[in-house]
């Protein structure tokens, strides 16, 4: 379930008006119940308490990886792979670039900052279509990568490339 206690309440306060439009009075807490017995709850109590859980729960985890030179970055996440910029921090002009890149679901966050990451990670990157991606990567060729597929890997078929920080990106069509 994605909805929020605020978005109940919000149900619950459009329950009223569109009540109310009709000649019918109901208070705030009364909406609420009616509500929550909507969503599937017995009751309003039940309901802030679950939807407070699933807002509290953790969400999936965003890598950082240590980059030395933003133009090389660039040129291998955003040029190559195909990652757009999602935001970028400096805290003065000519420091050191933090930024966090997004490709469909995948987010990774890179630095420039000393201690943040550490040149060699491995990040495993799940994909829908590992033949598609490959092509897609394929047709925007790199100096010095020539990435295949390997339909014998642990977990899937998987493609794995080397940034110029020696980053390990596999990127892995799950089998289920």
């Amino acid at each position: 379930m994605n909805l929020t206690i605020a978005d109940a309440k919000s149900a619950a306060r459009a329950l009223r008006r569109s009540l109310s439009a009709t000649g019918i009075t109901i208070g705030h807490s009364q909406a609420l119940e009616l509500v929550a017995q909507q969503l599937g709850f017995g009751d309003w109590n039940t309901a802030a308490a679950a939807l407070n859980a699933e807002r509290s729960g953790s969400g999936p985890a965003v890598p950082v990886l240590r980059i030395q030179d933003e133009q090389l970055a660039r040129d291998f996440y955003l040029d190559y792979l195909g990652f757009d910029t999602e935001w970028e921090h400096r805290y003065e002009t000519g420091w050191p670039l933090y930024t966090r890149i997004r490709r469909g679901d995948t987010v990774l966050d890179l630095s420039e900052h000393h201690g943040d990451g550490t040149p060699g990670t491995v990040a495993w990157v799940p994909v829908q279509n590992i033949r598609a991606f490959h092509a897609e990567v394929s047709a925007r060729p790199h100096p010095r990568l020539r990435p295949g597929i390997d339909s014998t890997a642990p977990g899937g078929p998987t493609m794995e490339v080397t940034d110029p920080w020696g980053n390990v990106l596999r990127f892995c069509e799950p089998v289920s």
